[in-house]
C-alpha cells in the first residue's frame, strides 16, 4: 500500500508546516481577526505590522507626488503665464520645496497639520494662476483621503 491511510496521513509539504520562528504576540488576535476573547478588541485594528509607518509612508508619498506635480506644472504656467506668471512660478517652487520638506518630516505629529496648511496655501496660490487652484482642489481631496485613511488605521 503506497497511499495515505486513515491512520497514517500523507507527507506534509514544507509550506503546510507551521513556521517555528513566527510567534503571535500576547493579546494579538493575528491577521485573521482583530478581536480577542468575547469580542474584546486587542489593540491591533488594521492587520498591518507597523500601522504608524504605513500611515507615514502614505503621507510622505502623497506630499512627494504633490511636489513632483507642482514642479511639472511650472512649464504650463510659464507658457500660459498671465499677469502673475513670475509670482505663480515662485509660489509653485516654494510649495514644492515645502512639500518635500514635509514629506521628510512625517514622523512629527505636527507634520499632518502642516500638510493641511500646505493644501490651503496651494488653494490660495490659485489667485496667482487658475491652474494652481485646480491642483489645489485635486490635492486637497487627496490629502483629505489620506487623513481619512490615517484616522481609520490609527483610530
Amino acid at each position: 500500500m503506497t497511499g495515505p491511510t486513515p491512520d497514517r496521513p500523507g507527507p506534509v509539504s514544507p509550506a503546510d508546516r507551521p513556521d517555528p520562528t513566527h510567534t503571535t504576540p500576547p493579546g494579538d488576535a493575528g491577521p485573521a481577526g482583530d478581536a480577542g476573547p468575547a469580542g474584546a478588541p486587542t489593540g491591533r485594528r488594521s492587520g498591518l505590522r507597523n500601522p504608524e509607518a504605513a500611515v507615514r509612508g502614505l503621507g510622505a508619498g502623497t506630499l512627494g507626488l504633490e511636489a513632483l506635480v507642482l514642479l511639472l506644472a511650472i512649464q504650463p504656467i510659464r507658457v500660459v503665464g498671465g499677469h502673475f506668471g513670475g509670482a505663480a512660478i515662485a509660489a509653485t517652487v516654494a510649495l514644492a520645496v515645502a512639500a518635500v520638506l514635509l514629506a521628510g518630516l512625517m514622523r512629527r505629529r505636527w507634520a499632518w497639520s502642516a500638510g493641511t496648511v500646505l493644501q490651503g496655501l496651494l488653494l490660495l496660490a490659485g489667485l496667482l494662476h487658475w491652474s494652481l487652484f485646480g491642483l489645489g482642489v485635486i490635492f486637497a481631496l487627496v490629502w483629505a483621503y489620506a487623513l481619512h485613511v490615517r484616522r481609520v488605521i490609527l483610530g
